[in-house]
């Protein structure tokens, strides 16, 4: 049996990832919470960009590892749990725009931090990505968690097909009609704005 030490060195492989998955589902809470810390900041950053309000994120996050610790058992593998992970916090999120239709993406996206160190190109930059984000909000649910999870989380079509439960051709056509959509918002954006 590992010692919770080297459970919680960084995990590369999925040896650390299974011995924590083994002994969370025995009821060791110290695994649990490693799990959790380790996976908290793709769940939280996943609900970010698709409810758009820290609030209702990290209240979604909550559900979403509520949901992990009553299915324990229901996690098959170890490279299933990253999987897994992003199914329930797309199915939270749906859930928390269902119960409250009044849920819209908000100003609470992260704010953009600059690297640049030019101000004038600071701005811009900063410009481009609050029009980019407000472009998100036009999307259809189904566009947003498509492209969501393709674009910025940069998963293969395959699993974002699988996550969505829908096929690969579907989330394809999604996320063309989202960057579309993007494209011409962003562009009318930077007209307006000359």
């Amino acid at each position: 049996m590992q010692t919770l030490a080297a459970m919680a060195a960084p995990l590369d492989g999925s040896e650390a990832l299974s011995g924590l998955l083994e002994a969370a589902r025995s009821g060791d809470l110290a695994a649990f919470e490693i799990l959790m810390r380790r996976h908290e900041r793709l769940v939280l950053a996943t609900a970010l960009r698709l409810l758009g309000r820290m609030e209702d994120a990290q209240d979604a996050s909550q559900e979403v590892f509520l949901r992990l610790y009553r299915n324990l058992a229901k996690v098959a593998g170890t490279e299933n749990l990253p999987g897994w992970l992003y199914r329930v916090t797309v199915n939270v999120c749906h859930d928390v725009r269902r119960r409250h239709p009044e849920v819209t993406l908000s100003g609470d996206l992260p704010e953009f931090v600059s690297t640049a160190a030019d101000p004038q190109q600071a701005a811009a930059e900063h410009e481009r990505r609050r029009a980019l984000e407000m472009s998100l909000r036009l999307l259809s649910e189904k566009e947003r968690a498509a492209l969501v999870l393709r674009d910025l989380e940069g998963l293969p079509t395959e699993e974002v097909a699988a996550i969505l439960g829908t096929s690969q051709a579907t989330v394809r056509s999604q996320i063309f009609k989202a960057r579309i959509k993007m494209r011409d918002f962003v562009e009318r954006y930077f007209r307006r704005r000359v």
